[in-house]
């Protein structure tokens, strides 16, 4: 995602809540559909719906754990990978699959070490190399965000039916494989 993109996503998060507690985006967001004409080709116009709604469910989540959890999208990102690996990670293998440098990784870990929500351990075998795991503090806080987090994406896509969901999700499923099989890095 590019840094306009991004600017674009934080600046949703300012919006005033609606009846429903879906925040409706501030009237500085851009829509990035409105970058094509009709003439477009669809494919273009596909993309820029999918970043734009990506835009604002990720605008709106920010906005909900800043504002229940006092914490960032980030800090949910990267203790989400550690739940997901009790034994903790490599502090190269989070930068991977967060996609972020090792130095972003290392400003949050140490966030959130200074507050007792991770600790570092040092490979006995090599020490250069830290690993990361959650506290039972961390485990403890992230459990609760994430029981959070997904309330509020159920509650974002509520407004589609089972089978409205279960058609997108596959149909996204094969684009995203069309893509895989496609693009060789």
């Amino acid at each position: 995602m590019s840094n306009i993109a991004k600017k674009k996503t934080t600046d949703a998060a300012d919006s005033k809540p609606t009846r429903k507690g879906i925040a409706k985006p501030a009237e500085n967001v851009v829509d990035m559909e409105m970058s094509t004409g009709a003439d477009s080709h669809m494919g273009l116009r596909l993309w820029l719906r999918m970043l734009t709604t990506t835009n604002l469910v990720q605008a709106e989540l920010r906005k909900r754990l800043r504002n229940e959890f006092d914490t960032t999208l980030p800090r949910f990102d990267l203790m989400a990978q550690l739940e997901r690996h009790p034994e903790g990670l490599k502090m190269t293998e989070l930068s991977r699959r967060l996609m972020v440098t090792g130095g972003n990784i290392t400003g949050i870990t140490d966030q959130l070490e200074k507050e007792g929500l991770v600790a570092r351990d040092t490979d006995p075998n090599d020490r250069r190399s830290i690993s990361v795991r959650l506290t039972p503090e961390g485990r403890a806080l992230f459990d609760r965000m994430a029981v959070a987090h997904e309330q509020w994406v159920v509650e974002m896509f509520g407004g589609l039916d089972l089978d409205e969901k279960s058609r997108t999700h596959q149909k996204l499923g094969k684009r995203k494989q069309h893509l895989l099989n496609t693009i060789k890095s």
